[in-house]
């Protein structure tokens, strides 16, 4: 890459001038998800790093188990290979500082059999600065802001990380979040206070919520007319054999749903109670399955086996295009309760600046 004042503090690789050559030489340094990444010319990293300000060698985060940290630089270094536009950098450094919370298991996360993805959740007046899209489509290809940011997530756990498909990540099945994983809440059509509102801060303090979560379900239901069909429908599926634990949850209300279920004055945490009294199955249930486990039955202290231990273990926000009876129900990763979702206001430097 090209001489800069970088030169100091990284390992500088001369790669070939075309462009072509450039990217497959980044794929013969095993730089990349599988997909081409964009080459990390150094005049790049620096408009990356120049969009946050900090020293370069600034700790963003630490792995427990391998003792490897991502150094601002490197999540610049690895911003530009996912084609992130620095815009978008502050969102992906604050999700590493959540991410370093020891609440969130970075380690379990990321190498588990359990397959799971960090989950970025963007909410607040970023969203529309720097065109995210919490619309149609909203977890599916399209936006750059969402695909890029997600990715870099995953290229940091490869690169930085050495959080390795096959070695280190020890995954049975994956997850196709594990290219990307990144939404942002839809204000417009939101009829509850935004997360990042929710979370204590002020309206113009936006926020970045990480979850380590498995697998996408799909919630379907274009008959129900009132709130308690649309909210059963999620609940039954977050009950599922295959996804009940004492774990939290993601839920995504597409905004025909969200309309419907708060058309009657529901507010969030009536919403987040019916789903946690109706996400069960009985003990009988679970222990014909092979999934019941006493320590974890006593630790919630009721009759039935619930998701999660208590009605704020789920969160609820507003994404998707206008029409469509389609919500989604993110299970979180492990058994029990491996792994707790943190957020971060976006430009927080706390841990930074503790650290330093």
């Amino acid at each position: 890459m090209a001489e800069s004042v970088l030169n100091d503090i990284a390992q500088v690789h001369e790669a070939p001038d075309d462009l072509l050559a450039a990217i497959d030489y980044c794929y013969e340094q095993g730089w990349t998800d599988g997909l081409p990444v964009v080459p990390p010319e150094a005049s790049r990293v620096e408009g990356m790093l120049a969009a946050d300000g900090r020293p370069p060698e600034t700790i963003l985060a630490t792995h427990p188990a391998t003792g490897l940290s991502c150094t601002v630089l490197a999540a610049a270094t690895n911003a530009v290979m996912a084609g992130c536009l620095p815009a978008y950098f502050p969102i992906l450094t604050a999700a590493f500082e959540a991410m370093h919370e020891a609440p969130f298991n970075f380690h379990g996360s990321t190498a588990s059999t359990g397959g799971s993805a960090p989950l970025l959740i963007v909410s607040g007046p970023i969203v529309d600065r720097i065109g995210m899209n919490a619309n149609v489509n909203l977890f599916g290809p399209g936006n750059r802001a969402n695909a890029t940011i997600g990715r870099a997530v995953r290229l940091i756990l490869l690169n930085v990380f050495k959080m390795i498909p096959g070695l280190s990540d020890k995954s049975t099945q994956g997850n196709p979040g594990k290219y990307s994983f990144c939404i942002a809440e839809r204000a417009d059509k939101n009829p509850w206070p935004n997360l990042n509102v929710e979370l204590g801060y002020a309206p113009d303090v936006s926020t970045v919520t990480v979850y380590a979560g498995a697998g996408f379900v799909n919630v379907e239901n274009h008959g129900g007319n009132t709130p308690e069909a649309i909210l059963e429908t999620v609940a039954d599926s977050m009950a599922n054999f295959g996804c009940i634990t004492l774990g939290q949850t993601v839920v995504v209300l597409s905004p025909e749903h969200a309309e419907i279920v708060a058309s009657t004055g529901w507010s969030k945490a009536q919403v987040q109670a019916f789903l946690f009294e109706h996400a069960k199955r009985s003990v009988e249930d679970m222990k014909r399955i092979g999934k019941y486990t006493q320590r974890n039955h006593e630790t919630q202290n009721l009759p039935d086996i619930h998701r999660g231990l208590r009605p704020d273990d789920i969160l609820v926000t507003v994404g998707g295009g206008d029409a469509g009876g389609h919500s989604a129900f993110i299970p979180s990763w492990s058994r029990g309760r491996g792994s707790i979702m943190q957020s971060k206001p976006i430009g927080c430097r706390s841990h930074t600046e503790a650290t330093n």
